[in-house]
């Protein structure tokens, strides 16, 4: 079966620090990447910079803060990023170089269960047809700022939905350190991690560049959803000809995330990672062990709190008492129901209020999100 590669490039590695775009650099980049294609992989790329490169050609003198100047900066800089890698891609391959295809995509677009699929169809097509499909957020149109960040949890939800082989997230960093190295020559570089638990996360820091807006945080989260998902990640620097091709084979400059997780099926991926959950379910610590270590589904007597308006049918985070989400299940019930049930046994709930299931989330329609 043939692999596919989901390998994610930020603004600070395609840019300079004062904007515009480095042609070298999506030179360097677009080689990289053709000598993964011609290895016969399935190569997608997703890829920051539309705002860091339009906005000194749109004539703003640095990189603008208010929204409908940076959707500004992007309809100009996405057509520049395009040109350039369109031209950088037609040395590599036969009959006039390897094609490229860009697919712009929104938080709402993976909110739509028939949406997704739709740019699934498209994608796998083009990958079929041997094109590079290039990704990026629609920033012209997208609300509520630019909302994936630096692109990170976008190339993760990507990854999941393509089931890639692998997803390779370009940093200016070789991977993830115990400190920060610039500030402590004693730091130690973390080659695997097989778990994100809170300590890893609280040692990911979170600043990024003058042109970007992501920093570690933002990539280890990425790196948790595209785990979750299992596909296994790769955070690191690709700086030197064949280094993209070693971060891919295992021998990258960087840190390995590896997971023992199987792929999840697209209704659960969008459960989990696209879905807009409507409210919140408060569980006990019993509760918590069933959902997360039973495979059970959560019934009445296990909830101590609602939060939100919901219907049947909705989406609901499922929390600890502590406030850390456990994951993310369709409701059965509505939040009045849910709040009169909350604690009950099942035959006091019988009693008490009309319920078409007993299970207030049923283990099918559950996808757990905390390792």
């Amino acid at each position: 079966m043939t692999e596919t590669i989901v390998v994610k490039i930020g603004s600070s590695s395609l840019t300079s620090e004062e904007g515009g775009l480095n042609r070298e650099r999506i030179a360097f980049f677009a080689r990289e990447l053709a000598a993964l294609h011609e290895s016969g992989r399935q190569v997608l790329l997703v890829t920051s910079g539309a705002v860091a490169a339009g906005f000194r050609k749109i004539g703003y003198a640095a990189r603008p803060k208010i929204v409908h100047e940076k959707q500004a900066a992007a309809a100009v800089g996405q057509a520049l990023l395009m040109q350039a890698y369109q031209e950088a891609f037609a040395s590599y391959g036969a009959d006039g170089g390897i094609g490229v295809a860009q697919i712009l995509l929104t938080r709402a677009d993976f909110s739509n269960r028939r949406r997704i699929q739709n740019a699934q169809l498209t994608i796998e097509e083009l990958l079929k047809q041997r094109m590079v499909p290039i990704i990026n957020e629609n920033d012209t149109v997208a609300t509520d700022e630019l909302k994936f960040g630096d692109n990170d949890t976008l190339s993760a939800l990507v990854g999941n939905m393509v089931k890639a082989r692998r997803l390779v997230i370009i940093t200016d960093m070789d991977g993830l350190y115990t400190e920060d190295p610039r500030k402590n020559p004693a730091a130690r570089r973390i080659e695997r991690v097989d778990q994100i638990s809170d300590d890893i996360l609280s040692i990911a820091g979170g600043a990024g560049s003058s042109v970007g807006t992501g920093g570690m945080r933002s990539k280890i989260e990425a790196a948790r959803i595209a785990m979750r998902g299992g596909i296994p990640a790769f955070i690191g620097r690709v700086v030197e000809p064949g280094d993209l091709m070693l971060a891919v084979d295992g021998n990258g400059r960087g840190t390995y995330f590896d997971t023992s997780l199987h792929n999840l099926p697209m209704k659960k991926q969008w459960l989990g990672f696209h879905s807009m959950p409507q409210g919140r379910i408060l569980v006990d610590e019993g509760a918590e062990r069933a959902l997360l270590l039973g495979g059970k589904s959560l019934l009445p007597a296990g909830i101590r709190a609602i939060e939100g308006d919901f219907h049947p049918g909705d989406v609901v985070e499922v929390c600890n008492l502590r406030g850390e989400t456990l994951g993310r299940g369709v409701v059965n019930y509505a939040a009045w129901q849910a709040q009169a049930a909350a604690g009950l046994s099942s035959e006091e709930v019988r009693r008490r209020v009309e319920v078409v299931r007993m299970e207030v989330i049923h283990r099918d329609e559950w996808v757990t999100l905390k390792a």
